[in-house]
């Protein structure tokens, strides 16, 4: 026996030897995964999905629709029958023609399918191209139903591209080339690793499957994100109030409060120093103050938006008041912190209050009329299974806003990353913006029905005044000089209903700035990185699209010209502040204690 061949046996011998190891931690994990899955959470099958009268009403409007205009189901099922039959032919064509090759592919590219497999395997290429074939037969039916009003219109498309999504051959592992060339590349490893993986996900979620999406061990609020210099200066059971040490000699005498959303935390404007807004407006000489919300459990189960305004509003304003020494301050709130914002100065407006003076929002609804494409979840189905779940429990799970938030870009936060997860068994990224997405926060129980009935699907604020304090507000109350930024391919708040809702406030100073990106990337767009422009214009026609058409294009990120807004609005410059040097005492460093506390269970 010659040494090569030795050495090939030996080989040979090892990798069997590994997979068999591999196979029987499969089955230990699988074990182990029977087992989680066994003792599940229960969870409301209202909160899994539309109710049954939505799919009882697009089964009936469907059915009618085909019995009024039988030639129409005919079509339909011909047209997909002679595709599939076409396609069929020409597979066995290319089979009988002695080569091992797929048939001529026509169908658009898809990033799912990059791998070269889908494009000349024969089998890997019949199941692509039948699933195109399939996922346009649903869409032409579904564009082809009449009579269906425009909410329920959206709904089907929303969940029927679910459904199409959710099915395709690149979700399932004997179905998916990268992940069948993995496994037999690690001798069964990855398929291990990926159990693992599945397994971890779903013990962290009580067997809910959240994918996760960044390795988590990579970061540390404090550490290596969130590390701007500055300190607590106030702090009670809703807010710690961060004040930012100056990097600048001398700065604008009023002071800037940033009220960023509770549905995830205040680091979003401070990953890293290089895309750090906080840090930015600190070098622009600013005092900046930045509320972080305390992370709520079953005890804040009574706590509802008057808590939100009058503990975390109205106590950062006075105490930023009194630390400063100033009679105003300029505020900024970010998208639902947003919401709550143009609340308060509608309520200041009622109590004679003119603490405030100039708003910016960021990526901000204050009407709902049209609710994005987050209003496929606003529904009475799912808005009553979310009442009662929160009051049951007390608050909603951050679990349950992350997964709708993730259904919304299934592909990216769903089923890409699952794949990569469970299928190639690879460590998810370490990538910051995804860290922070999955740092997401619980909300109480009567606040969460608060703004889901009463704003987002009442529309009260902007149709009629919204209840607070024994006070009927209403968006027309807002006459504080607003700066508003919008994104463009924002998919949470549509920019078109932001501005919609602006435009109904009532002061005379009002600017409004659409930035190109989504609800993240749009806002979090440093003028260093000059990707992401902006458009402008002064003017504020009755329709978005016609502002849109009158815009300005500028490069580069808006950041710049917000700051010559509101260094207009800042007055004039004094010496710079240190946190403390008021007298107050320095409760904890930046980013605090409310942004790493876990809530009461």
């Amino acid at each position: 026996m010659t040494t090569d061949h030795k050495e090939r046996h030996g080989n040979e011998g090892q990798e069997l030897s590994e997979l068999n190891e591999n196979l029987a931690r499969i089955e230990a994990l699988s074990a182990r995964l029977a087992e989680i899955m066994a003792h599940r959470k229960p969870v409301r099958p209202s909160l899994q999905g539309p109710g049954q009268e939505f799919y009882m009403k697009a089964a009936s409007t469907l059915w009618a629709d085909y019995m009024a205009d039988p030639a129409k189901m005919i079509e339909q099922q011909a047209a997909f029958w002679g595709k599939t039959l076409e396609h069929a032919v020409e597979a066995q064509s290319a089979l009988l023609s002695g080569e091992f090759k797929a048939p001529e592919d026509h169908s658009p590219k898809d990033r799912r399918f990059s791998n070269p497999l889908w494009e000349t395997h024969p089998y890997f290429n019949y199941l692509k191209q039948q699933y195109m074939i399939s996922s346009d037969a649903m869409e032409e039916a579904l564009n082809g139903v009449s009579g269906l009003e425009e909410d329920d219109r959206k709904r089907m498309e929303f969940f029927t591209h679910q459904i199409i999504d959710m099915m395709s051959p690149t979700n399932f592992l004997g179905t998916n080339p990268d992940a069948m060339e993995r496994a037999i590349e690690t001798n069964g490893q990855s398929l291990v690793n990926g159990l693992q993986n599945l397994v971890a996900d779903l013990e962290a979620n009580d067997g809910e499957l959240l994918v996760k999406l960044v390795d988590e061990s990579a970061f540390e609020v404090g550490g290596n994100i969130a590390t701007t210099p500055g300190h607590v200066v106030f702090r009670n059971r809703m807010i710690e109030l961060i004040q930012y040490t100056p990097t600048t000699e001398k700065v604008h005498a009023r002071p800037l409060i940033i009220f960023p959303p509770w549905i995830n935390k205040f680091y979003i404007m401070d990953l890293k120093e290089q895309n750090s807004l906080i840090k930015w407006i600190v070098d622009q000489g600013y005092t900046l103050f930045v509320v972080s919300w305390v992370n709520p459990g079953a005890d804040y189960a009574d706590v509802g938006l008057e808590e939100y305004v009058e503990e975390g509003y109205m106590a950062a304003i006075n105490e930023a008041k009194e630390i400063t020494g100033q009679k105003k301050v300029n505020v900024v709130g970010y998208c639902i912190a947003g919401t709550t914002l143009s609340l308060t100065l509608a309520l200041m407006k009622k109590r004679g209050d003119s603490s405030i003076n100039s708003a910016t929002f960021f990526t901000t609804l204050t009407d709902f009329s049209d609710q994005g494409e987050v209003g496929v979840f606003l529904d009475d189905d799912f808005v009553d299974g979310i009442e009662e779940e929160v009051t049951a429990a007390g608050y909603l799970d951050s679990f349950f806003m992350s997964r709708t938030f993730s259904y919304l870009r299934p592909n990216d936060l769903i089923y890409g990353p699952a794949i990569n997860s469970y299928m190639l068994g690879k460590t998810p990224p370490a990538f910051d913006l995804l860290y922070w997405n999955g740092d997401s926060t619980n909300l109480p129980a009567k606040m969460t029905v608060q703004y889901l009935r009463g704003l987002c699907v009442g529309n009260e604020f902007a149709d009629g005044g919204f209840e607070l304090f024994g006070e009927t507000l209403s968006l027309s109350d807002v006459e504080t000089p607003i700066c508003a930024i919008a994104c463009e391919t924002d998919h949470i708040a549509a920019w078109k209903s932001s501005y919609l809702g602006m435009r109904q406030m009532s002061g005379k100073d009002k600017t409004f700035i659409l930035s190109e990106s989504g609800h993240i990337a749009g806002i979090v767009n440093p003028p260093s990185k000059k990707k992401y422009g902006h458009y402008t214009n002064e003017d504020w026609p009755a329709a978005a699209k016609d502002w849109q058409s009158g815009a300005t294009y500028h490069e580069g990120s808006w950041w710049g010209r917000w700051d010559q807004w509101l260094a207009k609005k800042s007055g004039k410059k004094v010496d710079a502040r240190m946190p403390g040097d008021s007298g107050r005492a320095l409760l904890a460093p930046a980013p605090g204690t409310y942004v790493v506390a876990k809530p009461k269970p």
